[in-house]
């Protein structure tokens, strides 16, 4: 009978902070997002995304290395990098300040901040 209740209590302890985990993450998914451009720390470029009407993609080329980001209305890439890895061309499509996309051996970080408040949608 023990063994059942630690099951059932189990069971809902899991519910109940998968659905904590996503309503946070789904809550940081908001409109009206900035992309900042950073490399080695200094921001080179800042987009609002919300203000793209058309797509484009620029390069951004270092002595060590380029990427290439690709800009949509809303949502931002690194579509193609030279560098070993490649974390940051796997990672994808980002659109919302969840989790920046990092480039790390070409030390180059894009990260989104929502218009409507100066708080991540992990804190909340």
């Amino acid at each position: 009978m023990k063994t059942q209740k630690f099951w059932l209590f189990l069971v809902g302890a899991v519910l109940l902070v998968s659905t904590v985990a996503g309503m946070l993450v789904f809550r940081g998914r908001t409109g009206a997002a900035t992309a900042f451009i950073y490399r080695d720390g200094e921001c080179i470029r800042t987009i609002a995304l919300d203000d793209v009407n058309k797509p484009f993609s620029f390069t951004v080329e270092w002595e060590d290395g380029c990427n290439v980001i690709e800009v949509e209305r809303g949502r931002i890439r690194v579509a193609e990098a030279d560098c070993p890895d490649q974390v940051c061309v796997r990672q994808g499509w980002i659109s919302n300040s969840v989790v920046p996309i990092a480039c790390l051996p070409h030390r180059l970080v894009i990260w989104l901040e929502s218009a409507d408040s100066g708080v991540d949608g992990v804190a909340g």
